[in-house]
């Protein structure tokens, strides 16, 4: 046509490369959650009809409450991090509570599919950088500061109860076993606030771990690996440096990681009473505690396989039929949900950028 444009009709290759992309991940999450599942619960050869299960409902509530609390908390220690990092007014209530909702879960999604957990707090600094309204800084700190205070936190629970509850004596080799992943937990926190207040011992620390790891040939470049540690240990520190020199945020932020795990490890109890088990609460918090430690370290996506081999221990306080009911509502709180949630926020996300594109 003369004196105007020809507009093209269908769709153009980046448009279906995007389409395609979408539906691949749709589809390996979908992946994730039947391959997990048939793993874990495949093995139900003595587990009771649905219908023949009996629930007290009432039960249930105080397990997804828990859940609900504990999870709100997590989007709460981003939306302080970000609030206090920013220039007052920069965000809206509401844009607030959107951005730490998708960092959180996003992050959370990637750890429950990637072996150890590796990819969650990557995903959430590529998911705060997004928005354009956090430094590239600030959007690296909080999602560190937010797997570290959770990481301190819990070892805070953890130590005493190994320390002063009887579990260590009922269940030596779960607690040895838990002694070895605190010290997995305590590895970053360690490192980032070494590098804070003591830079060259962390630097030491650093080069002798890599060192040792690197004679048992679970690492190859030592050199490199040591430079790419320090760097990014480094960046975490002066980041985090800056966060820490607020007390409010500091204080609040490990309060709330504190609340949140101590909910997180009750949920098992009440999915336990909820199907008629017989335990108190303090003796399957401390079990709970022990199991999750013990797991931490196991290097499957989402602890999957491990972590209900381990937790039968918790659950067997049950009937043999009602175990497996009991331990797939206790994953769904614990992992399936996150699997589930993870790809709608990624169609959210594309959805919106398409209305914003029209």
């Amino acid at each position: 046509m003369q004196g105007g444009t020809v507009r093209k009709s269908g769709f153009s290759k980046k448009k279906i490369r995007k389409i395609l992309t979408t539906i691949l991940f749709i589809g390996f999450s979908a992946g994730v959650i039947i391959a997990t599942a048939v793993n874990e619960f495949s093995n139900n050869k003595n587990a009771a009809e649905l219908a023949e299960v009996h629930i007290d409902g009432w039960l249930v509530l105080p397990a997804a409450l828990c859940f609900l609390v504990m999870i709100n908390l997590e989007y709460g220690k981003c939306m302080l991090m970000m609030k206090k990092s920013s220039n007052e007014g920069d965000f809206s209530k509401k844009e607030l509570f959107k951005i730490a909702f998708r960092t959180v879960m996003i992050g959370r999604y990637y750890d429950k599919i990637t072996p150890a957990a590796v990819g969650g707090q990557p995903a959430q600094i590529m998911q705060m950088r997004k928005t354009g309204k956090i430094s590239n800084g600030m959007a690296t700190a909080i999602p560190i500061f937010s797997m570290i205070s959770g990481q301190i936190a819990f070892m805070l629970v953890a130590i005493p109860v190994f320390l002063f509850s009887d579990v260590a004596s009922r269940y030596p080799v779960l607690v040895a076993t838990a002694w070895v992943g605190l010290i997995f937990y305590a590895f970053w926190p360690v490192m980032v606030v070494g590098t804070m207040f003591l830079p060259k011992p962390t630097a030491k620390l650093i080069n002798f771990v890599v060192r040792i790891l690197a004679k048992i040939r679970i690492i190859k470049n030592r050199d490199l690996v040591i430079k790419t540690v320090e760097k990014e240990v480094g960046d975490y520190a002066r980041n985090v440096k800056r966060l820490t020199k607020r007390p409010a945020v500091f204080g609040g932020v490990i309060l709330m990681s504190l609340i949140s795990n101590t909910l997180a490890s009750s949920i098992p109890y009440f999915v336990l009473k909820a199907f008629g088990g017989d335990i108190g609460y303090f003796e399957c918090f401390c079990l709970t505690v022990g199991v999750e430690a013990a797991v931490y370290f196991i290097p499957t996506p989402g602890n999957s396989g491990v972590a209900e081999g381990t937790f039968y221990m918790v659950f067997s306080r049950l009937s043999t039929g009602y175990v497996f009911w009991a331990m797939m509502l206790w994953r769904f709180f614990s992992y399936y949900i996150y699997i589930i949630v993870g790809p709608f926020i990624y169609l959210s996300q594309h959805l919106e950028k398409k209305r914003g594109n029209k």
